[in-house]
């Protein structure tokens, strides 16, 4: 049951119609979840951009340092998987509360590590909350959402991180500009307490939405794992889980390792590399949008492969330019962010509707986490074999996902019918 029913013709040929659609109690839970998840994706992007400084600091090899990465994505998928369990038995804002609590407190331990050892356990631990916030915002935006604005409502969810993303390039480049290098990666984690304001807003007021929430507390069987591999949903939930995989190992092994292959093998100084990351980033800001968009227009499995075919082709474009295409390198920044951004843009809309509402976070948790947590071991081997041409790994992932599709059905233009316990 989908608490709009109704889209509204006026809504409909408005702009932001999607927006209006929600409701006040609506608009309220995606301003929670976009703030959740861009605050997210600051927390997340420390550690890459603080990464060289870290590796020097520290005297730690680059298997190492890819350790840190991936223990992250890790320890997050099992975050992810708890959150959603969490989230179909004890609610979305409550959930919600705990994953930005605890992405936030661990964050800014990091600053405070004393050793590499240290360190690793406090990133580990942060992942718990970052794996878990975005099935758990994007459950709570998609039960209010209509049918026909859910792809491109919970893709602008998508588009928070973006946001934070780009919020963390400014704060990195001031830092690393007037400070040395050694406290520099400190001070960046310690500005990651700014989540903490967020939770005393959503604690206020956000509220899970209503018709969802009383099919969830009614629901016989809700929050298990086991339900999600019953007999009627298990095709669904290993494909699920393969796309996500793709598509994650894509992703986190080419901006896992961006930051320090721009300063290691193209020679760029810190002011430069934000160069590239101002043309990367709108282009995942415009990419998370119009990604959307077109999940809602041409269908969640087309949206899909499109942009896991043009993903692949720029990746192994972007690393194979000759050492004197920076120039060139530069002016592809933005399509890749665009279209490596863009990808994302359908998961929290078509993994809900795979999903009924009792098993719904938990369907979401489990099987984007599964992906991150295989696809986390891309930016490991990575670090073992050296960035630049290794990374072009990452378009096996895109591979990957493209394949998975073909276990998956169309979902557009679903309402969130529920499927008996």
């Amino acid at each position: 049951m989908n608490v709009n029913v109704a889209d509204g013709t006026a809504n409909a040929a408005r702009p932001f119609g999607w927006y209006r659609s929600l409701g006040r109690k609506g608009r309220r839970a995606f301003l929670g979840a976009f703030g959740g998840y861009g605050l997210d994706s600051f927390d997340y992007q420390t550690l890459p951009f603080g990464l060289a400084a870290i590796t020097a600091y520290f005297g730690i090899t680059s298997g190492e340092a890819g350790l840190l990465s991936t223990v992250t994505l890790v320890v997050s998928a099992i975050g992810g998987v708890g959150a959603g369990v969490l989230a179909d038995r004890i609610g979305r804002v409550r959930t919600l509360q705990l994953t930005i609590a605890m992405y936030t407190i661990f964050t800014v331990l990091c600053g405070f590590a004393p050793n590499f050892e240290t360190l690793l356990i406090f990133r580990g631990l942060q992942g718990l909350g970052f794996g878990g916030e975005w099935a758990v915002g994007a459950a709570l935006v998609a039960e209010y959402c209509s049918a026909k604005y859910r792809g491109r409502t919970v893709a602008f969810v998508q588009s928070a991180w973006a946001v934070g993303w780009g919020l963390l390039v400014l704060v990195y480049t001031v830092l690393f500009s007037v400070l040395d290098q050694a406290i520099a990666w400190r001070v960046l984690f310690w500005v990651g307490v700014i989540p903490a304001l967020l939770v005393l807003w959503v604690r206020r007021s956000v509220e899970d939405a209503p018709e969802a929430a009383a099919r969830r507390v009614s629901a016989k069987v809700k929050g298990s794992l086991a339900g999600i591999f019953r007999p009627k949903l298990l095709r669904t939930t290993v494909f699920a889980a393969l796309l996500a995989t793709g598509v994650q190992g894509g992703y986190y092994t080419l901006f896992t390792w961006m930051p320090k292959y721009l300063q290691s093998s193209r020679g760029l100084s810190v002011v430069n590399t934000g160069g590239y990351f101002a043309l990367l980033i709108p282009g995942a800001f415009i990419g998370y949008v119009c990604g959307g968009y077109l999940t809602d227009l041409l269908g969640r499995k087309k949206t899909f492969l499109l942009f896991s075919v043009i993903s692949a082709l720029l990746i192994v474009l972007f690393v194979q330019l000759p050492y004197g295409a920076n120039g060139l390198m530069l002016l592809i920044s933005f399509p890749l962010g665009f279209s490596t951004s863009a990808i994302f843009s359908g998961f929290g809309a078509y993994l809900a509707e795979l999903y009924p509402t009792e098993l719904r976070a938990t369907g979401q948790g489990f099987t984007y986490n599964f992906g991150r947590a295989v696809g986390a071991a891309f930016p490991a081997v990575v670090g073992f074999l050296g960035a630049g041409g290794a990374i072009v790994l990452g378009a096996v992932g895109y591979a990957i996902a493209a394949a998975a599709l073909l276990g998956l059905p169309e979902t557009r233009g679903k309402e969130l019918v529920e499927v008996p316990s």
